[in-house]
């Protein structure tokens, strides 16, 4: 279901430092330990935070002879994505109507003062 797979997504991104490795990964797939270096945190720690990445599908991790290497799966980034663009579209589409209605209340109000002139 699309949102189970969105709750997952959403609670691996809630992380700046998983947050940060997606950034990396954006570039390229990277090592387990290319993605440790600029960050000052324990192997283990870097190895949980990589492995709620592939829980939530965000990064699939492969063997290459003795090094995993990382790699971004850009499908479960488009899930959110597709998400936010459905209500990005709803709230422009309420923002246009409220335009409209404000628009209307302002030229009734124009009215209202020339006929008041009169």
């Amino acid at each position: 279901m699309v949102v189970d797979s969105l709750d997952t997504t959403f609670a691996a991104l809630s992380d700046p430092t998983r947050r940060a490795m997606v950034e990396r990964l954006t570039r390229g797939p990277a090592t387990v330990h290319g993605l440790t270096e600029p960050f000052d945190l324990s192997q283990q720690m870097i190895s949980k935070h990589i492995a709620c990445l592939v829980r939530a599908r965000i990064v699939s991790k492969t063997k290459r002879g003795r090094e995993s290497i990382c790699t971004l799966r850009p499908e479960a980034i488009k899930t959110v994505s597709d998400w936010a663009m459905s209500y990005r579209q709803y709230w422009e589409e309420s923002l246009d109507k409220l335009e409209a209605v404000v628009n209307e209340m302002k030229k009734a109000e124009m009215r209202d003062d020339q006929q008041g002139r009169k």
